[in-house]
């Protein structure tokens, strides 16, 4: 058994080596050690980059056999060092919006940096998303394929308080499985942290050429928080999704009302759903996606209140992969959460942690064809 572990860890080593040829370029500074790491189980693989935690490709087949990348992205790590679409990191210490960048804790203002307007999004510029994560654990062999991988978030980074420790592990099962698994914990002083994994999916091929708008959604949802034109929300209420172009509580075409809908200042989906069923942390099914063309659909089960729908409203002539472009609609993303600018908005669920507690997130992707 210990010769076969040492050999597994030797093949996940060169696997590394040979993946990290592909595109890492940084060796010194705040990008070195990037590397490329693959999650194999026969012809379902999943690769990802310790740049931003971020998840890279997830190849599987369709009903007839062939394989595809599901998920939008680059082609190099050098590439993704300058992404500014946000494809597939992992955001934080607070993803999705912050309104003027600003909330009260414990008595005290505190200021973030502005990056969406007069707003903060996904934690500030930097941070979590485009800094270097360490590899904790990495098992590319066995039944189940996994990686750890670790950040230190040090008190006062994009103007959050207290030092956090955040871990995300990839890990994939049979059969067709993808478990997304995010924990952080507060070390010295209370702050908000709320992290979401930013993929953008099309489960015809992310080089088909087809946009997602055919694919048929159902969302467990049957509120919705209502976002202002700055996709915020202000206003506090959570509304029923029932007689709105928002309702996907039936299969329906993600296409079918999206022009009755303005996802900000474009016309799209970028939308917040509260998750129906069960109490805090307690798993349970969030959306089913199916693409009839190509016969493959996941099912996402996940432990957080709320999950943001996306439909790719800005992507325009976006660089994708194999010299290919994204265009709006190429991709949608589903991030679970919680809920919105929580920390300006007390008739929500806190997303505080005090010194000592954890945060966990948990994601499961059932992908079949």
């Amino acid at each position: 058994m210990a010769r076969a572990q040492r050999l597994a860890a030797l093949l996940c080593l060169a696997v590394a080596a040979s993946l990290l040829s592909l595109g890492a370029q940084a060796t010194t500074g705040p990008r070195a050690r990037v590397g490329v790491y693959e999650l194999k189980l026969g012809d379902f693989s999943v690769k990802v980059t310790n740049w931003g935690a971020r998840l890279m490709s997830v190849v599987l087949p369709d009903s007839k056999g062939n394989l595809a990348d599901v998920v939008l992205g680059r082609d190099t790590l050098a590439e993704y060092f300058n992404d500014t679409s946000y494809f597939g990191p992992i955001t934080g210490r607070v993803a999705q919006r912050i309104s003027r960048g600003r909330f009260v804790l414990d008595g005290k203002v505190y200021h973030l940096q502005l990056n969406d307007g007069n707003n903060t999004i996904h934690g500030g510029g930097t941070a979590f998303s485009k800094s270097a994560w360490t590899v904790k654990e990495y098992v590319c062999g066995g039944d189940s394929p996994y990686i750890t991988l670790y950040y230190h978030s040090f008190d006062g980074e994009q103007g959050f308080p207290g030092s956090l420790d955040a871990y995300v592990t990839y890990r994939v099962t049979s059969p067709y499985t993808l478990g997304v698994h995010m924990n952080a914990t507060a070390r010295d002083k209370a702050t908000p942290v709320n992290l979401l994994l930013h993929a953008y999916w099309n489960l015809g091929g992310e080089g088909s050429g087809r946009d997602v708008l055919g694919h048929t959604l159902r969302l467990h949802a049957s509120r919705h928080a209502v976002l202002d034109a700055e996709l915020l929300p202000s206003s506090g209420r959570v509304a029923p999704v029932a007689g709105t172009p928002l309702d996907f509580r039936a299969p329906t075409p993600i296409g079918a009302r999206i022009r009755q809908v303005m996802g900000g200042k474009v016309v799209g989906y970028d939308a917040n759903y509260i998750v129906d069923g069960g109490g805090e942390g307690t798993m349970r099914p969030v959306a089913e996606v199916r693409d009839a063309a190509s016969g493959r659909a996941v099912e996402l089960w996940a432990n957080q209140p709320t999950v943001q729908l996306y439909t790719g409203n800005w992507l325009n002539h976006t660089e994708g992969k194999g010299g290919g472009v994204y265009n709006q609609y190429a991709g949608f993303t589903l991030e679970t959460m919680g809920y919105v600018d929580a920390v300006n908005h007390p008739e929500f669920p806190s997303q505080t942690l005090r010194p000592g507690q954890e945060y966990k997130h948990d994601m499961v992707f059932k992908f079949s064809f």
